[in-house]
């Protein structure tokens, strides 16, 4: 079975493995009785009501499911506002890739933390802005690899879409000894047009 790339939830997705291994801030709003080992700082049995830790990703979506809640989810800190302040200003001059290298991917699933949407809008604007960045890379034949470590996965994997797609062009222009030619539709109707003209 060939493995999937999706942005959505895929059990088959190493990216969406990867995505939800993430570390997310949590507060326990109930006492957990026999999971003091969870929190280091601690010798008590029980984990306390009010004690905050970092938990994947994967289990806080899993125990958000539950009627009555165990945990509060925070947002990390590069979806908080003032880092999407530095992604409204410009974009393309964010090196993404320290923000997560998951940016994209993380932030659609941590976007349900919160009624804020300025998440989902930050996301959008700066992919958009990003998108043609990534597109004048995969044009040329060098690109400056300064610029490339500076992309999240999902923009790494469409530049180097894009770019092989530009070589394999480029390669067949200039093996391809078939010249180019008109379609037969057109140059029918070409033809049709010219006895039209003179018809009339």
């Amino acid at each position: 079975m060939a493995l999937q790339t999706s942005y959505l939830p895929n059990y088959f997705s190493v990216d969406d493995i990867l995505a939800t291994q993430e570390k997310i801030p949590c507060k326990f709003v109930q006492n957990i009785l026999k999971l003091g080992k969870l929190n280091p700082a601690t010798e008590d049995t029980d984990l306390k009501s009010g004690t905050v830790l970092e938990l994947p990703l994967w289990l806080v979506l899993e125990i958000t499911l539950m009627r009555q809640p165990v945990i509060a989810p925070d947002l990390p800190k590069v979806y908080k506002d003032t880092y999407l302040e530095i992604l409204k200003a410009d974009p393309c001059a964010v090196d993404l890739h320290k923000f997560g290298v998951y940016f994209y991917e993380l932030g659609s699933y941590v976007k349900r933390f919160t009624q804020n949407y300025d998440i989902a809008e930050a996301l959008l604007h700066t992919f958009t802005l990003r998108f043609r960045q990534i597109m004048d890379l995969a044009d040329n034949f060098i690109s400056d690899p300064i610029v490339i470590e500076k992309l999240d996965a999902l923009e790494k994997r469409l530049y180097e879409s894009g770019h092989d797609a530009r070589m394999k062009l480029i390669s067949w222009l200039k093996v391809s000894e078939i010249p180019l030619e008109a379609a037969t539709m057109v140059t029918n109707h070409k033809k049709r047009k010219r006895v039209d003209e003179e018809f009339f």
